[in-house]
């Protein structure tokens, strides 16, 4: 059974339609980059996915379950988790405040074994714990969001541009991380990415977006 099965699916905002009848299949342990040119509506498909976005048409099926009217955090219980490319951070706090605030939705019992469980996945967070988020760097910053989700054991991560604003080194480190995520932990991936040679490196599948409808989809 495929994971995540989107099925002619069009969404966008209000009245005006953005994405137009969209259809793939993505199963367990895959990595997926959406790429193609800005405005082609890659950020509004991962919302749509996520219902962050209105549906026009079609179908959005997770695990066999039909989720396409569901709201955000029901997906989100189910096994989805949305990082947006800014917004996700509260940087006037700090790693060690918004990995708890993140964690405050889990059951007490397990709060502190899942904390200590993504700081075993992401190291390089132990020695930022203290810091508040507005000191970071923007990798670091990112860092800390994707630890943010973590926390949940998601067993789908869709990432909308975590790339932005970075360097060249900084982002082609950040994509390495998620794709050692994916080989490690089984965790599979919808990755929006604006650099698509980097994001089609350590993607097993690609979906070619332009002008809001997918012009190839198939192995990267």
């Amino acid at each position: 059974m495929r994971m995540l099965v989107v099925d002619d699916l069009s969404v966008g905002y209000g009245s005006i339609e953005i994405v137009h009848r969209i259809s793939f299949k993505l199963s367990r342990g895959e990595i997926l980059a959406v790429v193609g040119p800005n405005g082609s509506g890659k950020s509004t498909l991962l919302k749509g996915i996520f219902g962050l976005a209105r549906v026009f048409r079609g179908a959005v099926k997770f695990n066999g379950r039909e989720i396409t009217r569901e709201p955000p955090y029901r997906r989100a219980l189910l096994g989805m988790s949305y990082l947006p490319q800014v917004g996700s951070t509260f940087e006037s706090l700090k790693v060690r405040e918004n990995l708890l605030l993140a964690a405050s939705t889990l059951p007490r019992s397990v709060e502190e074994s899942r904390l200590s469980e993504v700081l075993e996945i992401l190291p390089e967070l132990k020695s930022l714990m203290d810091r508040k988020v507005r000191t970071l760097s923007g990798g670091e910053r990112q860092m800390v969001a994707l630890a943010m989700s973590l926390l949940h054991r998601p067993q789908l991560l869709l990432l909308d541009e975590p790339t932005a604003a970075l360097a060249p080194k900084l982002a082609s480190m950040l994509l390495q991380k998620v794709k050692e995520l994916n080989e490690n932990l089984g965790l599979t991936v919808m990755l929006v990415e604006q650099n698509a040679t980097m994001a089609l490196r350590v993607s097993s599948q690609a979906l070619l977006m332009v002008s809001g409808e997918a012009k190839f989809f198939g192995p990267s």
